[in-house]
């Protein structure tokens, strides 16, 4: 099998070409049958739902989202900047030590809104406003047909997918809708039960009652009511019913509830539209009409990024959670749909192969007239900073 080469990539995204495509086959780590367990949403229940497959309804549930899946690959992206393996244009805001009692970095790899976040809307570049310095205000005139600006400043914005909504001031931001989509799916799954339980060393009674003891005391409840916080005269409860459980004390009787499921196997699916990307337009001069050929090296640049975020997150594993570790039965294979009914080409892409295709697109880009930015380092406004602080203590105070 070939490996995708910078010039078949050039080509495909300059053609008629739809899209590159891959599909994973996963297996619990320790084998077919190994239980794993799905994120949980609300109510604690799994993402169920039934898709034909071979001409059947088969039962499905979710093991990793689209947004979750973006997330993980801008994190193999993230990982791969700070190892040098790629170089990427960064915004990133630093609280240094001005925030909690740790340090606080985020990037826009990190950021839910990426590059029109809130925490670089409420940040300064060299004492500016974010929104009102040359990098934020591209924000105010970037669109589908002008994303140039958007591309030197945060090219991933334009592959996973960006809303500007997190303007005050009223008014749509830009859209930038999703190039890159991929999720993990159990095939022909079914739930399981699992157990609990706690046996203390320490014989603890569950008929006592604890209670929230004052400010001061050295612990935080007591067994006597009049040393314990008052509410209407009552002593306050440690927490629910004041049971030493409540407060991880004493036994907690087993039990049996669902949790986690098998499956015949799991399905990740990888797809980088060309036709998405082929929406977006790289003027280099507003007043005039985007260059074709300036138009295409943009793409392909994004093009690039995604295949590489792809190979750097499968080559780090498959770990998505606790009890969640699934392995590939085989190597990632690519198809580029380029014409319909024809038999798909098969590429594979080792993150060494990808790595050096972007770097070659990048490349090409810049020499096209392209911008390409390196790290934009914000500060956190005084205020953002003072927010931070008091959301730290206020969530110490309340236990989380």
């Amino acid at each position: 099998m070939a490996t995708l080469t910078y010039k078949r990539l050039r080509d495909a995204v300059s053609g008629k070409a739809a899209a590159f495509r891959a599909k994973v086959e996963l297996q619990p780590i320790d084998g077919p049958g190994g239980k794993v367990f799905p994120p949980t949403y609300a109510d604690a229940t799994f993402v169920t739902e039934e898709r034909m497959i071979g001409g059947e309804a088969v039962p499905c549930i979710l093991l990793d989202s689209v947004p979750s899946q973006a997330n993980r690959m801008e994190q193999a992206l993230l990982d791969g900047i700070e190892r040098g393996e790629i170089e990427l244009p960064l915004i990133q805001v630093d609280f240094g030590d001005q925030a909690t009692d740790r340090r606080i970095l985020v990037t826009a790899l990190d950021a839910p809104h990426r590059m029109a976040d809130a925490l670089f809307r409420d940040s300064l570049l060299d004492a500016t406003p974010f929104r009102k310095s040359d990098v934020g205000k591209c924000l105010d005139t970037a669109s589908q047909t002008n994303a140039t600006d958007v591309f030197g400043y945060c090219p991933t914005a334009l592959l996973f997918g960006m809303w500007d909504s997190t303007r005050l001031h009223g008014g749509i931001g830009p859209k930038f809708t999703r190039a890159m989509v991929s999720e993990i799916v159990a095939i022909n799954a079914c739930t399981g039960k699992k157990v609990a339980s706690r046996l203390d060393p320490v014989p603890i009674s569950a008929s006592q009652v604890l209670y929230k003891a004052k400010e001061g005391a050295d612990c935080a409840w007591t067994l006597d009511p009049k040393l314990a916080q008052k509410k209407k005269s009552t002593a306050v409860p440690i927490k629910g019913k004041g049971r030493p459980s409540e407060v991880v004390l004493g036994n907690i009787a087993p039990s049996i509830e669902d949790g986690g499921i098998t499956m015949d196997s799991a399905a990740q699916s990888i797809t980088l539209s060309l036709a998405a990307l082929r929406n977006l337009g790289f003027p280099l001069n507003v007043s005039e009409p985007a260059d074709a050929k300036v138009n295409d090296a943009a793409r392909t640049v994004l093009a690039a990024i995604g295949l590489c975020a792809a190979a750097l997150a499968n080559e780090s594993g498959y770990f998505l959670r606790s009890r969640c570790h699934l392995w590939p039965s085989g190597p990632v294979q690519w198809e580029l749909l380029d014409s319909p009914g024809k038999t798909p080409e098969t590429f594979d892409l080792p993150a060494e192969a990808a790595t050096k295709v972007l770097k070659d697109a990048v490349g090409a880009a810049c020499k096209a007239g392209l911008p390409w930015s390196g790290s934009i380092e914000l500060t956190p406004s005084e205020s953002l900073v003072q927010l931070v602080n008091a959301s730290h203590d206020l969530i110490g105070q309340e236990g989380g």
